[in-house]
């Protein structure tokens, strides 16, 4: 084996206990902050051995803290896969859910589906706001995709985006005008998004989707490394294009509509952590780079829930305030790098 290749396996090795070490330490400063604090060995104790069960430590972990904890790493990791899809699919850094409005989308859906069925049912099954989430991310692409055959400069591709993304919240706002107070409370606590309130049951459906959708896209590895090279050398492969292309889109949103349907719409993570990979690894190998998107986007969203949340103690921001904080800057670099 060549020096060069036990490099890059070197470096990938690296990388990856990085980012679970960095992974960990968000489970711990997560888990142990807040009003109620314990120690690495209690958390370990009350997690792994199960010990201490019915008290106030072992509720606050299972019952808010931990549930709260998996649910950023899980949807963070999600979006972020989304947003490499969708930078795929488009052939452009910049492209991301939030951006291009799909996030907006997801967000009317769910949010007209919750004012109608409130009328009729206290609680709504999970699986029906992620279909609501979904029909909503796939009625926005199809408006993107559709500006896409006509605007070849992805400079204006993005303000079609943000239209889309003013024109669903509009309409978000004007189904909010119609909703009763509590209901109004719980769609402005969920449109500005935010992993509290998360339960158990919400993270077994969560996990199901984007798991299965995460083993999906692995899969399609060796022909989105085909189509990175061009539509030509693809096809050469016998890759079906237009099927191809059609899974990217569908993977995708169901991807960021997972994530929206429970969190809300979640700002800059889509954009900024798939290229955050590809600088870590120093490849543009999909085999390599999903798995690393996934897992830095659990890294990312899981220190800014804890930011979120710390920050100005006992008043919580929304994720969206602290993954624009980061993202924001780095995706006006990636602007500034391409124009160069």
């Amino acid at each position: 084996m060549k020096k060069s290749n036990l490099g890059k396996i070197a470096r990938y090795q690296l990388v990856c206990i990085f980012l679970l070490i960095g992974l960990v330490a968000a489970v711990v400063f997560s888990i142990n902050s807040g009003t109620v604090h314990m120690s690495v060995k209690d958390i370990f104790d009350i997690i792994v051995l199960r010990a201490n069960e019915g008290s106030v430590e072992s509720n606050v972990i299972w019952k808010i803290r931990l549930p709260r904890l998996l649910a950023a790493a899980i949807l963070g990791g999600g979006l972020s896969v989304a947003g490499y899809l969708l930078q795929t699919f488009f052939r452009n850094p910049i492209a991301g859910p939030y951006v291009l409005g799909i996030s907006s989308g997801s967000k009317m859906f769910v949010g007209f589906t919750m004012i109608v069925l409130m009328h009729y049912v206290k609680t709504i099954p999970a699986g029906i706001i992620v279909l609501a989430a979904f029909v909503g991310a796939l009625v926005s692409m199809a408006f993107v995709m559709a500006a896409a055959r006509k605007v070849t400069d992805m400079s204006m591709l993005l303000v079609v985006g943000v239209m889309i993304g003013y024109i669903c919240s509009a309409i978000t706002d004007f189904f909010i005008n119609f909703a009763q107070e509590n209901e109004i409370a719980n769609l402005t606590n969920w449109s500005l998004g935010s992993f509290s309130g998360i339960g158990w049951s919400d993270i077994r459906v969560m996990s199901i989707v984007i798991f299965s959708s995460l083993f999906a896209v692995m899969m399609l590895s060796k022909p989105i490394g085909a189509y990175q090279l061009g539509e030509g050398y693809a096809k050469s492969m016998g890759i079906n294009i237009k099927l191809f292309r059609l899974l990217l889109v569908l993977f995708s949103s169901l991807l960021a509509a997972t994530v929206t349907a429970f969190a809300g719409p979640i700002a800059f993570v889509g954009i900024a952590v798939p290229q955050i990979a590809k600088m870590l690894m120093n490849t543009s190998k999909p085999i390599i780079i999903i798995p690393t998107t996934f897992l830095t986007g659990a890294v990312f969203c899981t220190f800014s829930d804890l930011l979120a949340r710390t920050m100005f103690a006992p008043t919580e921001l929304t994720i969206s305030t602290v993954t624009a904080f980061f993202g924001a800057p780095f995706v006006i670099w990636l602007l500034l790098k391409k124009k160069k």
